[in-house]
């Protein structure tokens, strides 16, 4: 018991610092692509405070996976409309997937019989794992994710009924995707944890990967 109050305890820093650069990778290529209302909004900072949605913290440390609050972006204000879309939107996921390589590298290094080492297998384990799930789970294509708005910069307008029927039930359909993986039917698990597993033990290794799954998940 104690064990498991220590691990959620040691995942809080990691979570908060992902949840951040996910943020100020969004605000700062917006801002890079014409459109300043996140740093208007005091949001492109990396003071995590200003970016956490307390119910997404809430999901990361009981249910493994989570959010955090968007940053404002006013797409009108894009030189090029989709193409700052694409990449604003891209931004987040993409600044996590690169913040966990070398936290993986970091972890494959760190030797697991030495028990000193824990709080630091903790903290470097939960900033590649997070950062890994973070990644996936804004790439799934239902508003408010980051998917998205991915999926509508790219669609032909052809399909802009898609984007409506999506923007007006994609909450909706995303929590009740919520609610069925926290009482056993795990249809977000199934998207996130392969992709989580895949690049987890290539980045860190299976002996390292494996050990930390074990120790605090």
């Amino acid at each position: 018991m104690t064990d498991t109050i220590v691990s959620y305890l040691l995942f809080i820093p990691p979570i908060l610092l992902i949840i951040t650069i996910h943020e100020y990778a969004h605000g700062y290529i917006a801002l890079r692509m014409g459109d300043p209302t996140a740093q208007l909004a005091g949001r492109l900072t990396f003071n995590p405070i200003k970016h956490i949605d307390i119910l997404g913290l809430l999901a990361f440390i009981f249910l493994r996976f989570g959010w955090a609050k968007p940053v404002p972006i006013n797409p009108y204000n894009f030189r090029d409309v989709r193409k700052g879309t694409l990449y604003s939107s891209l931004a987040g996921p993409a600044s996590n997937f690169l913040f966990a390589i070398p936290c993986g590298i970091i972890l494959r290094f760190i030797p697991v019989d030495i028990v000193a080492l824990w709080p630091l297998r903790g903290l470097i384990g939960a900033c590649m794992m997070f950062s890994l799930i973070l990644c996936v789970f804004n790439l799934i294509p239902i508003p408010p994710l980051d998917g998205s708005h991915i999926l509508f910069s790219i669609l032909p307008p052809q399909y802009d009924n898609v984007k409506y029927v999506l923007e007006r039930y994609g909450i909706f359909i995303l929590l009740g995707l919520i609610m069925l993986n926290a009482i056993g039917l795990p249809i977000l698990s199934l998207w996130i944890w392969p992709f989580v597993m895949f690049f987890g033990r290539l980045f860190a290794g299976n002996a390292a990967f494996f050990a930390f799954l074990v120790e605090f998940f």
